[in-house]
């Protein structure tokens, strides 16, 4: 009679997931600066339309990142205030393989399951790019490659060529990413990360992938959020040379 609770704020896009024995609760909506005072408020009027309290919450999940730097502290601030005022383990979710459920999802709804390996290439801003590479076994996802970031050619050099990709540096990199994408199976948008955020924390239950509150981490892959106003201007005036 398992209860989960999860929490993502890892994009511009707030998702939250709950299930239960009775059904699953998902709600989206737009996240950023946004999240951090929402989400506690959102959790709890999903339970309520589970009839659920946070008591009967058995694990709480987090998108761990790499995301933006902002939403994933939110998520795991509260996730770990959550989980220790109720004594409850948490799970710690790939936020790139949230986006990698929804295009396995996505697939089977379009009726052709996805097979082999499929990369998450998501906007990282700043010109790069989040990305990895994973595969669906059938039960859960196996990482090839694990999360990394990259300059659109670094990462057009690293890929030779995909099988399929998924994720919005596709539409932001469109042009930059276009000659490795011929043929390719191609998802750019989610079609719902509470959907993919819900069936991720069923399986890193199902696998036992439970963690103490204080063992909550957000992963940044990128050391660096912000551009100093030098870096700024150098950019600006190397984009207008080459213009």
């Amino acid at each position: 009679m398992t209860v989960l609770l999860a929490l993502d704020s890892s994009t511009e896009t707030m998702a939250l997931a709950l299930s239960s024995p009775a059904g699953r609760w998902v709600f989206e909506a737009e996240g950023g600066p946004q999240a951090s005072a929402r989400l506690v408020p959102e959790a709890q009027a999903l339970l309520a339309s589970a009839g659920l309290r946070l008591a009967d919450v058995d694990a709480i999940g987090f998108g761990r990142g790499p995301g933006a730097f902002t939403g994933l502290r939110a998520a795991c601030a509260v996730v770990q205030g959550l989980a220790f005022a109720l004594g409850k383990p948490v799970l710690s979710l790939c936020s790139l393989e949230l986006v990698a459920e929804d295009a396995r999802q996505q697939a089977e709804a379009e009726g052709q399951p996805l097979l082999g390996v499929i990369w998450v290439a998501m906007d990282a801003r700043m010109n790069e790019i989040y990305a990895a590479a994973m595969r669906w076994d059938g039960l859960q996802w196996r990482v090839l490659q694990a999360p990394a970031l990259y300059a659109p050619a670094s990462l057009l050099a690293h890929w030779e060529r995909p099988e399929a990709v998924a994720g919005s540096a596709l539409l932001v990199f469109a042009e930059s990413l276009a000659p490795a994408l011929d043929g390719v199976r191609q998802w750019p948008r989610c079609q719902s990360r509470a959907q993919a955020l819900a069936s991720l924390a069923a399986q890193a239950f199902a696998r036992g992938e439970l963690l103490d509150a204080a063992e909550a981490m957000p992963v940044y892959v990128r050391d660096k959020v912000a551009q100093t106003t030098a870096e700024r201007l150098a950019a600006k005036a190397a984009a207008g040379s080459a213009a």
